[in-house]
């Protein structure tokens, strides 16, 4: 199957080695040299690249207060990893969340330990945009986590209860505006809690917070999230 089907670089798509009882990268040593990966410091809410020694805390988390613990992502949601997140998600390219998912733990496995969630969460899709893509790259990204850090995922505790407009359309006031209500829970209570969210791209953290919500409506005390990349916000 490797021959017929052989492991790409999610950047580049060039063809991996594929080396037998080897520790086999899931990007080419090319692109990870190129990509950029959130170092220090860092927001110590949202886990947002900053650039100066003397602050804490981003922008963003300075003006708002956000309903999750503390967040962490891997890749600064640039121009080189914007395509390959374009091709996980509309072009059917599930094995990325491979990729994704592995960063994640590699990087912040420990950390994610520390926290001590009970329970991974992927953020939802709404049913209809689920049939139409026929996967949620969120849940993917979620089952490789939870698979290299041995945390249960759970896929149907949270559900996304209507159609939202794009977020990338819409300013920060309005983000929170078409996310009110739009998360629900499929039981009243949560019998988990602490939690991890998992999404694939954080930018203002509306939409974690929308979900939060719904989850410490239904009886979660302490809410964390992990996302593949991370954006500059507003």
């Amino acid at each position: 199957m490797r021959f017929f089907y052989p492991r790409r670089c999610p950047v580049c798509e060039e063809i991996l080695p594929d080396l037998p009882g080897k520790n086999n990268r899931n990007v080419c040593l090319k692109c990870n040299e190129k990509l950029h990966y959130i170092g220090t410091p860092r927001c110590l809410k949202c886990g947002k690249q900053i650039y100066s020694m003397n602050e804490e805390y981003c922008s963003d988390c300075q003006n708002k207060a956000h309903l999750f613990k503390q967040g962490i992502s891997v890749f600064a949601y640039d121009e080189k990893i914007k395509q390959t997140m374009y091709r996980f998600k509309y072009s059917n390219r599930r094995e990325y969340a491979e990729f994704f998912g592995s960063a994640i733990a590699q990087r912040h496995g420990c950390l994610i330990r520390r926290w001590k969630p009970q329970v991974i969460i992927p953020v939802p899709l709404y049913k209809i945009k689920y049939r139409k893509r026929g996967y949620n790259q969120a849940g993917l990204i979620a089952d490789v986590l939870g698979r290299n850090l041995n945390i249960p995922v759970e896929h149907k505790i949270l559900i996304r209860t209507r159609m939202t407009r794009a977020m990338k359309e819409l300013n920060d006031e309005e983000r929170v505006k078409n996310l009110q209500n739009a998360f629900k829970l499929t039981t009243n209570i949560v019998e988990y809690k602490k939690v991890l969210l998992v999404d694939d791209i954080y930018t203002t953290g509306a939409t974690i917070d929308a979900c939060c919500e719904a989850l410490i409506a239904g009886g979660a005390e302490e809410i964390y999230f992990a996302s593949a990349c991370i954006g500059n916000g507003f």
